[in-house]
């Protein structure tokens, strides 16, 4: 019987933490847009970056998942209580939600706006026809899930800080990057 990692596969732990950054980096460039005039370049630019950005996030989260079935997923010692793994997986579930879905949210606002989709150099396909008005509802959605992922986001990172410093269990230390104990 093969032995099960004491630690996620570097692939995984390396998606993790670059999709932390580009995660920040999305949130960053469209609070960032709002501190410029309208019509100024470096506010388009942040515009383009938050696009091009997220559009990554969604490349990579089909990666991390494809990883995720393929990889085994390294137990929790000790072992949390049952309410603990459930609400773990419910937070996870929804980070990944939130990770497919603003994305493709997001691609789907510049199609329906009629605008081009830009991808690092690569113009992107519309995935709907323009309609304005249909543009502005799903710009809204997509604003009330990018609320909803900072607490998603912050609840993660709280477990996470919570299991390694307060239960004292490897939960973190699973995904840390470089070679650590793991309890």
């Amino acid at each position: 019987m093969p032995e099960t990692p004491a630690r996620y596969a570097s692939l995984s732990i390396f998606l993790h933490w670059v999709m932390l950054l580009l995660i920040v980096a999305v949130y960053s460039c469209i609070l960032l847009h709002e501190s410029f005039p309208k019509g100024s370049d470096i506010r388009a630019d942040l515009k383009t970056w938050h696009f091009m950005l997220g559009l990554s996030v969604l490349a990579l989260v089909i990666i991390r998942i494809v990883t995720r079935l393929l990889t085994t997923k390294p137990p929790i010692k000790p072992e949390p209580p049952a309410w603990q793994m459930l609400l773990a997986k419910v937070t996870h579930i929804g980070l990944y939600v939130f990770m497919l879905a603003m994305p493709l949210l997001g691609w789907s606002i510049l199609s329906a706006g009629g605008a081009t989709i830009p991808f690092f150099g690569l113009e992107l396909p519309a995935l709907i026809a323009p309609d304005k008005a249909l543009a502005g509802q799903i710009k809204e959605v997509h604003e009330t899930i990018a609320t909803i992922g900072y607490f998603l986001i912050g609840l993660h990172a709280s477990a996470a800080l919570f299991h390694h410093y307060v239960v004292k269990d490897n939960t973190f230390l699973r995904m840390w990057p470089g070679k650590r104990s793991t309890r």
